[in-house]
């Protein structure tokens, strides 16, 4: 019985030698290009121009050009017969995505930013334009909508300035639309006081929110 009990243990010991591992290298594989991920067709986007955006467009039309032909490697093109931004990908295109970037950046000009906030949308992956009317909040004609639009902006862009400022987001007061440049979290916030505002708050109630809310963002992060 002590014979097989240790013929048994010296089996064991034998079977627990583990055997040599051969380590297999990962493949390396060299990122896709643009022209590459769509089998060589080439990529377009199409973004319209509004009449009163047609004179900014060709003061800044450089500024919209550079970091778009040489940062992102698009190509870009007015076509006035149809007064459409054209882009287009090339072959030296790093990245797909770069496309969207930019017709998104040409796209938020048009909707009245600067060129200086709106290239941002090149740089940063996680801003967004947000766009919601009054009539959405709240229904007003005639002069409760004119109030509520001076209330948005106050004396001289007081009110707007503040809220860009605290919640670092830019606002575009068109008309009865409203246009918001930002992080979603941000957006959410300065949405909260623009609706606020619509529905007839008074500005030193939503201030005394904001500096609540934007403490809060800033403990967060």
């Amino acid at each position: 019985m002590m014979q097989s009990n240790k013929g048994a243990t010296s089996m064991e010991v034998e079977e627990a030698v583990p055997s040599e591992t051969k380590v297999v290298s990962k493949p390396n594989f060299k990122p896709l290009k643009a022209h590459e991920i769509s089998d060589g067709q080439v990529q377009f986007r199409k973004i319209s121009v509004p009449k009163h955006r047609y004179t900014p467009l060709k003061k800044a039309w450089m500024d919209i050009y550079t970091p778009i032909y040489d940062q992102m490697m698009v190509d870009i093109r007015m076509n006035v017969k149809t007064r459409n931004v054209e882009l287009m990908t090339r072959r030296d295109t790093p990245d797909v995505s770069n496309l969207q970037k930019c017709a998104d950046f040409v796209h938020a000009f048009m909707l009245g930013f600067d060129v200086i906030d709106a290239v941002a949308l090149l740089r940063m992956d996680e801003l967004y334009v947000d766009s919601f009317e009054i009539k959405d909040v709240k229904t007003l004609k005639g002069e409760h909508l004119s109030r509520a639009i001076g209330r948005l902006s106050g004396k001289g862009g007081k009110t707007k300035f503040a809220i860009e400022n605290s919640t670092k987001t830019r606002i575009v007061i068109a008309d009865t639309k409203i246009h918001i440049l930002g992080s979603f979290a941000n957006i959410k916030v300065a949405r909260d006081s623009l609706c606020s505002l619509i529905l007839g708050s008074p500005a030193g109630k939503v201030y005394s929110k904001l500096r609540a809310v934007t403490a809060r963002l800033a403990e967060r992060f």
